[in-house]
């Protein structure tokens, strides 16, 4: 009896141990780094080929979750991890179009005003707020300058701002360009004026900024920086020195690269040896045009690298204003793998010997998610075969090496299979991870909803109850504390999803799913992550019991049959 007494002690003793760090920390600073339709297995430290050595040096020095988790869409995915509520709870269960509206508050496209965004809550407590990069949860995004700003940045809770309102554009010549509250040409910005201008190095440069900024204004003081990256969502646009490391790099084709991820996935421990992997969908062999293809991804990798370059800035600028130790970093992506065809349908465009068009001036601000031509000139091109890379071009790497990006799992971006919803996620945090758990795997499930309750737990913050004349509902996930000490998180309901129809529910290591308009499927994910072996026939019972449980939630958030506002043009299947 005693024996086993002593070794419940020590055990809870070591618990206890482990979470000091975290406890005794001051207020840290909190960077959250999000890119934007980015697979599984891309990163180096996942998997992946591409150099990324910034973000593994984060990851080994810090914890890697495996069984993270978004919505699958950038708009629902920001909208949840600004407010640590479901996506529908926050207003926008669609996307910020505004077509989903009839539906009701839950697809009203604006950024609920019955929740808080953690610059808001943190701001209460003390810290400073920043925010570099793609905002995309208001449809008030019209460039006149009598645009609605009352769901922008500075009005939920940023002091500073740099980026993008709308979600896709031009790197080299992006639309809804904003510094804080006012729209800027990047080509007329007396701030910030690089010899070459690319999204991704301005929004890195800004954050970078924003520290620096810091440090010098308000030493001592905490504070928050949301650095939300474009890359790499289409266009595949990269300046031609970061896309020359990879020349040749994919010459071998679609199978080869998985091949390799896959092997280099079990040897980080991300790959179960008793998982089924998702079926490869291209057949190099029978792909026509190869270069094409090729170059696809090497600008897709060079996207990328380069976004990791910026981190890399970023990092080094905590170091040298010593900031470091005491920052709280977590990286994530905002969906999986992109299989939308964005421009390669169509025929191909060749590119012109000279300029076509009038160069555009300075102060001209982009207006169009597509730009009609380059600002000196050159028409913008679409079409099967038009090498990305260039400005002049807009399209999209392919639903093949999306399927690449997302091994092993199954689906993409807009689908709640694991290939749409599975995310890297990096927490590093030198004051509040201990020794012991750097460069360790975290497998318990996790989601956007927990990153505010992890904030707010950090900080010392209080989550209202009211804010600005507004009931606030309450945080729906769990802070991920204990989880960076290795200890159980302490989650009491299941994680849910539900985008565009597309459904799903994660009950221990049970996982419900459904794409538009088919019947449930349920999964062992701890046995068959890559959901290859469907045992709903097998379980009713399961699929009842469970589904149940997304019924009443999907009734207590606001979920409408789909197309939301159509009612009766939802024929979804009979479960």
């Amino acid at each position: 009896m005693l024996h086993a007494q002593f070794f419940a002690m020590r055990f809870i003793l070591s618990l206890i141990l482990a979470l000091v760090p975290a406890i005794y920390a001051a207020q840290p600073n909190i960077v959250l780094i999000m890119s934007d339709d980015v697979g599984y297995s891309d990163l180096g430290c996942y998997g992946g080929e591409i150099a990324t050595p910034n973000l593994d040096s984060l990851a080994q020095g810090g914890v890697r979750f495996t069984q993270f988790y978004n919505t699958a869409r950038c708009c629902p995915t920001r909208a949840a991890l600004l407010t640590g509520l479901y996506a529908h709870q926050a207003g926008i269960g669609h996307m910020v179009d505004g077509a989903a509206t009839k539906a009701g508050p839950a697809y009203a496209g604006e950024l609920s005003r019955n929740a808080v965004t953690i610059a808001e809550v943190l701001k209460s407590s003390g810290y400073s707020t920043y925010m570099a990069g793609k905002w995309h949860v208001t449809k008030k995004t019209k460039p006149t300058g009598d645009a609605d700003r009352s769901n922008w940045p500075l009005q939920r809770g940023f002091d500073r701002f740099y980026g993008t309102i709308h979600g896709a554009g031009s790197f080299f010549d992006p639309n809804t360009l904003t510094r804080d509250n006012a729209y800027i040409s990047p080509f007329a910005d007396p701030e910030y004026q690089p010899g070459e201008f690319y999204y991704t190095d301005a929004i890195n440069d800004h954050a970078a900024r924003f520290v620096n900024d810091h440090a010098q204004q308000s030493p001592g003081k905490p504070f928050f920086l949301y650095v939300a990256l474009t890359a790499a969502h289409w266009p595949m646009h990269a300046k031609e020195s970061d896309i020359a490391k990879y020349k040749g790099k994919y010459n071998a084709g679609y199978g080869a690269i998985r091949s390799a991820r896959l092997e280099k996935m079990k040897q980080l421990g991300l790959l179960d040896p008793r998982w089924s992997v998702s079926p490869q969908t291209g057949d190099w062999s029978k792909v026509e045009n190869k270069e094409w293809e090729a170059r696809c991804m090497e600008v897709y990798a060079a996207m990328l690298d380069c976004m990791d370059q910026g981190i890399g800035r970023l990092i080094d600028t905590l170091k040298k204003n010593g900031q470091f130790e005491n920052t709280l970093i977590l990286y994530l992506q905002d969906n999986g793998g992109c299989a939308e065809l964005m421009g390669r349908n169509g025929p191909f465009v060749p590119r012109a010997d000279a300029p076509t068009l009038p160069p555009l001036a300075k102060d001209f601000l982009q207006p169009d998610m597509i730009p009609k031509q380059t600002r000196d000139g050159f028409p913008v091109r679409q079409g099967a075969g038009v090498m990305p890379g260039g400005a002049d071009t807009y399209v999209g790497y392919g639903r093949d090496w999306a399927n690449v990006s997302n091994t092993p799992f199954r689906e993409y971006k807009h689908w709640q299979h694991e290939g749409g919803i599975s995310t890297p996620l990096i927490a590093h945090w030198p004051a509040g991870i201990d020794a012991a758990r750097r460069g360790k795997l975290e497998k318990q499930p996790s989601h956007l909803i927990d990153i505010m309750a992890t904030c707010v737990a950090v900080s010392g913050a209080k989550y209202p109850a009211e804010f600005a004349g507004h009931t606030i509902q309450p945080q729906e996930g769990v802070s991920l504390v204990p989880a960076l000490a290795g200890v159980p998180l302490e989650r009491k309901a299941p994680l849910f999803w539900e985008h565009e129809g597309n459904r799903a529910i994660r009950s221990g290591d049970w996982k419900l799913v459904s794409k538009h308009p088919s019947v449930w499927e349920l999964y062992d994910i701890a046995a068959d992550r890559a959901e290859m072996h469907n045992l709903a026939a097998e379980k009713p019972e399961h699929v009842k019991g469970i589904s149940e449980l997304w019924d009443a939630w999907a009734k207590r958030v606001g979920v409408a049959p789909w197309p939301a506002g159509k009612g009766a043009a939802n024929k979804r299947k009979a479960d």
